[in-house]
Order: C-alpha cells, then structure tokens, then sequence
C-alpha cells in the first residue's frame, strides 16, 4: 500500500489532464453502449410485442423488473470485487457479456428467450457503473466530481440518442432482429481497447489518499450499510434518486410505445424525433447540470439536493401538459422540458455519496445507490405503467396508456423533488463528518 502523497508510474499518468480525459470520455462511451443496448428494446417494443404476441405487462416485465432484479443482484458482489481488485478488468469483461447478450437478443423466437436475453445484458450491465464511478472518483477531486460523473452520466442520454436512432431505422429496413445484432456486436472490440489502453487507477488519488494494490482491505458490506443508514441526508437522496428513476425509467420506457399506438407514427421517423428529443437535450440537461451543481456548490453545499428538487418541480406540470397535447410533434417538443431535468439528479447524487464514504467504499456505495434506484425506477417504474395500462384499457382504450403514465409519472417527480429538500438539511454536517 503506497503512503499519501506516493504515486507509481502508472498512478502518475493521471497527472496528466489528458489521461484523466481521456479515461472520462472512455467511460462515457462505454456507458453510451450500455444504453443504446438498454434503450434499442424501447424503440423495437411495438414490432416484438405484434411478432411474439406480449402484452403490455409482459413488455413492462421484460424491459422493467425482470431485467433490474437480475441487474440489481449482480451489481453489490461485482461491486464488491472492483472496492478490492482492478476496476479497469471487471468493466472490460462485463462489456463482452452484455453485448454478446444483446446480439443473442435478435435471434429470440418467444418471451422466454426474449426474458433470458435481456436478463443476460441485466447481469453484464450491472458491472459498469460502480467501478467507473470508483475510477473517476480517484481520479477527479471533489470540487470537479459532480461534473465528471455528469459527464460520464450523459451516456445514458447519448445511448437514448444512438439506441432511438439506430433501432427505429434498422428496424424500418432490416426489422428488430438485425437491429439486436448490428448494435451488440461492436461493443466486443471496444472492451478489448479499453483493457489494452486503459491503466487502473490508484484508489483516493486525487485526494491524497493513495492506496495501491490488486487486493487492498475494504471495508465489509455491513459496514458500508451501516455508514449509509446513519447519515441521514444520505438516506433521503437514495429515496429520492429512487422516486427521481422511476419518472425518468417510466418516460424513456413507454415514451415511444405511446406515440406509436396513438398516432400510428413510423419507428422511422419517431426514432430520429427522440433521438433529437430525449437523447439530445436530455445530454444537455445531464451535462449543465453537474457544472451548476459544482459551481453553487461551492458557495453552499446543500444547492447539490436543491438542484434536483427544482428540476423535479419543473418536471411535473410540463410533462403533464406534453402528454395533453392532441399531437405526436407537440408531445414530443414539449417533452423536451421534462427531458431534459430528467437526469439533473445523478451527478449530484453520486457526488454526495462518495463525498460520505471512504475511498474502499465507493463502489459498493455506488451498486447500493443504484440497487435501490433500479428496483424502484427500472424495476417497478416501467412495469407499474403497463400494469395500469392494461388495468384501464376496457375503460380508456388506447389513452390507457396515457392516462397511466401521467398519473404514476407525475405523483412520482412530485415526490422526489420534497424528499430531495429534505436531504439538504442536514448534508453539510453529514459531508463534514466522512471517514478518510
């Protein structure tokens, strides 16, 4: 273990503003892909459901509860491997399964394999996150790291963009089975380059807490859980990171399923509309908002909670008036408000955990956070929409869906955006008092 201050030659590469970028912007591309994988089966849902015969809470199943259970599962014991081994190892190998898996997706012939297959990209994805959040963390400090992980957090709206774009033409020409395996294949090669450039940095580098080591000592699961459970505004910002999810999950989930079945729109032309729409300005919305965040952080830390409580308040009445316009162009451009405050929470987030937490704890820190914001918000979120879809439909018909994802969406921003002030009270004093 090196002492602080001590540096190695690998661990001095990230001196270098351009190796720290260089590894930012590699991270982010690599989360890009976990998204257009993740995204693709929210474009390709109308064709899959009419060629394997689902139901709405069978959609909601697969690209919500099944998919996050398996991912949630697999995310704690990964992330507990990458607190103590080479986070650099576990992202590249975990991105050979979830494109190999998404890839195996187009050659589906019913609901369980189709279920297997996104269960299989589940489990792969579960890998990314919590180890690039640890690398980045190390390598950027605190005054700079809501905005690090805000960009690295614009992947999933870049994935948004490329997963709409890329589903709703390849499907248009080739169908959805081509599309599985056009946009999975690729993401074999761009692991192997990640392992051979990417050197694994040293643990609290940038805060002059250098560990160093294949198998450093981290703290146990019960004690990271238990350092969680006592600091209070920690508390709250998971439920409300949680809450904020299931909005964000739910929109980008039934999103095109709705404009489909209510104005019989082309996956053509609807992919590149939300392309434009949700992954464009949502990266917008995600970048802007870890800069605003570090900079009024500065000045009060508590604006790292107030941000997304604002964003949430915002959310609320525009979505709301989006889904009540009479068509799919108004819809879409209205949804832009609520696109692109939908993201505004992860950086900040993420930044306060890892402010809380010691240098061996942010990974797994990071899989709690994301455990709990993947049951509630990809879990629960798109299947909770499908299910009262298909409860109201004899009662609404097509505007089922509608009407459920204004009520679940709305009541869910709404609720967020209280928990998220409640979070501020006490964030100063619980920030102040992390272990080293």
């Amino acid at each position: 273990m090196t002492q602080p201050g001590e540096t190695t030659n690998e661990g001095a590469r990230y001196q270098s503003a351009s190796s720290r970028y260089y590894l930012l912007f590699f991270l982010t591309a690599i989360y890009a892909v976990n998204f257009v994988d993740r995204q693709l089966l929210a474009i390709l849902q109308e064709p899959i459901k009419q060629e394997l015969g689902l139901s709405d809470s069978q959609l909601g199943l697969m690209t919500g509860f099944a998919f996050a259970i398996f991912y949630v599962t697999a995310g704690i014991p990964i992330a507990r491997l990458a607190d103590r081994g080479n986070r650099r190892n576990i992202i590249a190998s975990v991105l050979v399964i979830w494109s190999g898996m998404t890839a195996v997706s187009g050659l589906v012939q019913n609901f369980s394999q189709m279920l297997m297959a996104r269960i299989g990209v589940g489990i792969g994805e579960a890998g990314c996150s919590p180890p690039a959040h640890s690398m980045l963390s190390d390598v950027f400090p605190p005054s700079f790291r809501a905005t690090a992980l805000s960009i690295y957090s614009s992947g999933i709206n870049i994935g948004i963009l490329f997963g709409f774009l890329l589903g709703g033409w390849l499907n248009e020409f080739f169908g959805w089975r081509v599309a599985f395996i056009v946009v999975g294949l690729p993401g074999i090669g761009l692991a192997i380059l990640f392992r051979l450039t990417i050197a694994e940095p040293i643990r609290g580098y940038s805060e002059n807490k250098a560990q160093q080591g294949e198998n450093v000592v981290a703290p146990s699961l019960r004690q990271v859980l238990t350092l969680i459970w006592s600091r209070r505004s920690m508390r709250y910002l998971i439920i409300a990171g949680s809450l904020t999810a299931f909005s964000g999950y739910s929109m980008s989930s039934w999103m095109a399923s709705y404009i489909i079945r209510s104005y019989g729109m082309s996956t053509g032309e609807l992919g590149t509309w939300l392309a434009l729409t949700m992954g464009l300005f949502g990266a917008v919305g995600t970048l802007s908002s870890g800069v605003i965040a570090d900079y009024l952080g500065r000045r009060d830390q508590r604006w790292y909670m107030w941000l997304p409580a604002c964003a949430m308040s915002i959310s609320v009445p525009s979505f709301a008036v989006a889904m009540m316009a009479d068509t799919a162009g108004s819809t879409l451009l209205l949804n832009i408000i609520p696109t692109l405050v939908s993201t505004v929470y992860v950086g900040s987030c993420i930044a306060m955990i890892h402010g809380m937490l010691g240098v061996n704890m942010r990974a797994t820190g990071s899989a709690i956070f994301y455990f709990l914001i993947n049951i509630i918000g990809l879990g629960l979120g798109p299947l909770s929409i499908g299910l009262l879809s298909d409860y109201w439909q004899p009662l609404y018909g097509v505007d089922s869906l509608r009407f459920a994802m204004v009520t679940l969406i709305s009541l869910a921003s709404a609720t967020a955006a209280a928990v998220f002030l409640m979070a501020s009270r006490e964030l100063r004093e619980d920030l102040a008092n992390a272990p080293t």
